[in-house]
């Protein structure tokens, strides 16, 4: 979502006429956007922001912008108290602040391009893959999480807003659209006229030029057939599911709020995999979350050890301020036993992982074509089942789907050679292969 925000502002910027900075003492503006799921992440927040104030005391001209979740409507105060040389506080997905600021610095140059739609994406480089916000906010509060306090209530945007948004992009040149929300499943419960995430995928699924379809993240309690069946039908979707299930104990379930028991869990995957062949899940995993035992641990093990999914997300749980999980229960877990858990789960994964990947050896499969890695002169692109893969060949491949046979597989990449890719403008089809 934060990667969304930062693309929608720099475009925003670049129709103000300003361009990238090569670094922090050449620019006019600097905007950090910032995340604070985790503890770590938010100090890291607070020393780049300390690291800013003697350059904006050698330039007071110079505009410093915090966005993000750090800025929650119960914060802004303290960080102002704080901070007093950023100019102005942002909250998530609103920089309108900011771009007022500049506009009136502008005058009336600034205020004809405030009546202008603004792309999407920095034109700064043929951007690909492009994620879309559709959901905004969260209101089902499972116990650590701080999204609801800092991103606010859930709100479905408009459909008609996502199709131009959609639109946009793939004038600009983007092939793959991300549908993002934090309960994605969740999208047009809320509006007016109630929609559905499924009828949604299929009313972007008719734009002319755009290949392929994502969306995340799912949740286990509003995943339904009518949205499986909408990937199982629709060409342009990808066959690739995002479904945490954080813990593979029930008691530890049930403290985080989640709704769902490992039965449960267990059973929608089986559901997926049923109504959609090849398909790739992948999940995530908190491991320390107060009060998990080494039983309850050794639970969410062998869950894994069982459904063998194709990526796992493995974080330490890490208390944050206003979440019933920190006020109500004591951090307990040590942090060296938090992360040996995490190792023995990324170990383990990494296993499943590589032993799937390696019956791709000898295979061919589509990859949508998004960046060249200069050092070691590979092109790179994933999946349709969000598998990364590397290639060496000559030419302009960008944007492309390119048919590639893999040579070697790892537990994180595969790379492989290219056999063809298809002309520019070609209606992505779902190719009959293991992916």
């Amino acid at each position: 979502m934060n990667t969304a925000d930062s693309q929608r502002l720099a475009a925003a910027l670049e129709e103000l006429g300003y361009v990238p900075a090569e670094r922090p003492g050449l620019a006019d503006v600097i905007v950090l956007n910032t995340c604070v799921v985790r503890h770590s992440a938010e100090e890291k927040v607070y020393g780049r922001l300390s690291s800013l104030r003697p350059l904006k005391e050698r330039r007071p001209e110079l505009i410093i912008g915090v966005m993000g979740c750090l800025v929650g409507p119960r914060q802004i105060d303290r960080l102002r108290e704080r901070f007093p040389w950023v100019d102005v506080w942002m909250p998530p997905s609103r920089p309108d602040s900011l771009l007022q600021l500049l506009r009136e610095k502008a005058g009336s140059a600034g205020e004809a391009l405030a009546a202008r739609p603004l792309l999407p994406l920095s034109t700064q480089g043929q951007v690909i893959t492009a994620y879309l916000p559709v959901v905004l906010g969260c209101s089902t509060g499972c116990s650590y999480c701080i999204i609801p306090y800092r991103r606010g209530p859930e709100r479905s945007r408009p459909v008609e807003d996502i199709v131009a948004e959609a639109e946009r992009l793939v004038a600009q040149g983007v092939r793959e659209i991300t549908l993002l929300g934090q309960i994605v499943d969740r999208y047009g419960l809320d509006l007016p006229e109630k929609t559905t995430l499924a009828a949604l995928l299929r009313r972007l699924h008719s734009l002319t030029g755009l290949w392929r379809l994502r969306f995340l993240t799912s949740h286990p309690r509003w995943m339904s057939d009518e949205l499986l069946d909408a990937v199982a039908e629709l060409p342009k979707v990808c066959e690739h599911i995002e479904l945490p299930v954080q813990a593979g104990d029930d008691e530890v379930l049930a403290r985080m709020r989640r709704g769902y028991t490992v039965a449960d869990y267990r059973r929608l995957v089986d559901r997926i995999r049923t109504r959609i062949p090849g398909v790739s899940i992948a999940t995530d995993v908190i491991v320390g979350f107060p009060g998990e035992t080494e039983a309850q641990f050794r639970r969410t093990y062998e869950l894994l050890a069982e459904l063998r999914l194709d990526k796992v997300h493995i974080a330490r749980y890490s208390p944050r301020p206003q979440t019933l999980a920190a006020r109500r229960y004591p951090d307990d877990v040590p942090a060296e036993e938090k992360e040996r858990r995490r190792r023995v789960l990324e170990e383990l994964q990494a296993r499943i992982t590589g032993e799937l990947n390696s019956r791709l050896l000898g295979q061919t499969v589509e990859v949508l074509v998004e960046g060249r890695d200069e050092r070691r002169g590979r092109w790179w692109g994933r999946t349709r089942t969000d598998r990364l893969v590397f290639f060496e060949s000559p030419g302009d491949w960008l944007g492309r789907l390119a048919q590639i046979r893999i040579t070697w597989s790892g537990p994180w990449s595969l790379v492989g050679e290219a056999a063809t890719s298809t002309p520019p403008g070609y209606p992505c089809p779902r190719a009959n292969q293991p992916l």
